[in-house]
């Protein structure tokens, strides 16, 4: 995963064992306790661990910021294990990239896209309607994500670490699914009466039906990749083909349209690849969704169900707080109100004021409403680009022989992935958390890895010039 570069090693060890020298001696003279001394003889052994095991601490930092294993398991909170790992997580890559030179950069034609969107966003924080509140979204999650996003880009580099955190995704959506389906089953937490969640008695952000919907819808498309490719081991796939069954029902007991459209777009995109005639996907679809609206009892539901006359409260809610945006950009065009601004805003651009401010409910009216239409084009030429290299990634992938099952596996669950989000952005508020931007990551990963196999196939093709 990283390259060597042995002819250098020596003087950075040198420096490296000075400088904790240094800090192991101004500590004990600041704080001659028994206990430091313990630290201290443990420190170096826990500094070989974060160096050695960058991969892991990267990895599971996001598993735990994006399923919130610790508001899961409400145990593990006091814990501070996101803290830890981020910490671990940072402190490494800087060693990598800086100091030891291990870790190999490249620059991919996806980066530019996100870096000038990146760069819209640094500036609208500057001049954010509340600065404050913006700026706590951005030190606090937004510039996590920033950093741990190009850390996965360059940290996967074999089909070896995509099997790694395919096994992640998937473990962790199945705690996830398992735990939303036994509140679901006993009642736990329940919003509106029948829509499942996790964590809301204390705040937790699964604390709301449509985000554990989009937490869920994340791992789906992996389980559905994992377990439909031929070349992984079989235990690995029947334990992908149970939490996929396991996520699907979580998603319907959330009674998201988002997550419900979500999933139908993760599933129509094996569908497609299967389904020959065309007709018959489009037919098969129109039932299947249909039925899944049944299924899931979004009908039933106290808000947006049957129940309400003519177009329901929660398409309204929704409907106010798309105008809310547009005119929020209309005041702001160049750099929107600024990251996380559009809930505080609400009562200064709503039509409909009912004493309450809302969330946008829309990944696209909420990037225009925070970034304005500058961010809102680079987002949208940005998603393109990301589309357009994970299907270039799969064409590469049918046209090569003996390509890793991970990589055909990851490479489909990126795409069906990018595919289910976008889709169910209409109803789901996601162009500033997490599920975006790791996708974007595994792309240009899957990308730069797949174009490995591309090169020699391509060689093999080319015919010598006649004289």
């Amino acid at each position: 995963m990283f390259q060597t570069h042995t002819s250098s090693q020596a003087p950075k060890h040198a420096l490296l064992s000075v400088s904790l020298c240094l800090l192991v001696g101004g500590l004990w003279i600041l704080i001659p306790h028994p206990v430091i001394g313990l630290i201290i003889s443990l420190a170096p052994i826990a500094i070989l661990v974060v160096l050695s095991q960058t991969f892991w601490l990267v990895t599971l930092f996001i598993v735990f910021s994006f399923f919130r294993i610790h508001e899961v398991f409400p145990v593990l909170y006091p814990l501070k294990i996101p803290l830890m790992l981020s910490a671990g997580a940072l402190g490494a890559l800087l060693w990598h990239t800086l100091i030891s030179q291990k870790m190999k950069l490249y620059w991919h034609p996806c980066f530019v896209w996100l870096f000038i969107f990146w760069g819209v966003v640094v500036v609208g924080v500057l001049f954010a309607a509340n600065r404050g509140i913006a700026m706590a979204m951005f030190t606090g999650t937004y510039i996590k994500i920033m950093i741990m996003t190009v850390a996965v880009a360059w940290l996967i580099t074999s089909p070896r670490e995509l099997s790694r955190f395919s096994f992640l995704v998937v473990a962790a959506g199945l705690i996830v699914g398992c735990v939303a389906l036994y509140n679901s089953a006993n009642g736990i937490g329940l919003v509106e009466g029948s829509r499942v969640t996790i964590g809301r008695s204390f705040g937790s952000m699964l604390g709301d039906p449509n985000d554990l919907a989009l937490v869920l819808l994340f791992p789906l498309a992996f389980t559905v990749a994992t377990s439909t490719t031929k070349g992984i081991n079989i235990p690995f796939r029947l334990l992908s083909l149970a939490t996929s069954v396991v996520l699907f029902m979580a998603i319907l007991a959330t009674q998201s349209r988002g997550g419900l459209l979500g999933s139908l777009a993760v599933f129509g995109v094996y569908a497609w690849r299967i389904i020959r005639s065309k007709t018959v996907f489009f037919s098969l679809g129109g039932i299947g969704a249909i039925a899944l609206y049944a299924l899931a009892g979004i009908s039933q539901r106290a808000s947006g169900g049957t129940a309400e006359a003519g177009i329901d409260e929660s398409a309204m809610g929704r409907l106010y707080a798309w105008e809310a945006a547009f005119k929020m950009a209309l005041d702001n065009p160049l750099l929107g109100v600024g990251l996380d601004n559009f809930y505080y805003n609400y009562f200064f651009y709503s039509p409909h004021w009912d004493g309450l401010n809302h969330a946008v409910h829309s990944t696209w009216f909420g990037v225009l409403a925070e970034t304005g239409f500058t961010g809102l084009v680079l987002f949208i030429v940005f998603v393109y680009k990301l589309i357009k290299c994970a299907r270039h990634t799969l064409t590469v992938i049918d046209n090569c022989d003996r390509i890793p099952p991970y990589l055909t596996s990851v490479s489909l669950a990126v795409y069906s992935g990018l595919i289910g989000t976008l889709v169910s952005g209409t109803f789901l508020t996601q162009g500033f958390i997490w599920p975006i931007y790791i996708l974007a990551a595994l792309t240009i990963a899957v990308s730069q890895i797949a174009s490995q196999f591309e090169r020699p196939q391509n060689q093999h093709n080319q015919q010598p010039l006649s004289d």
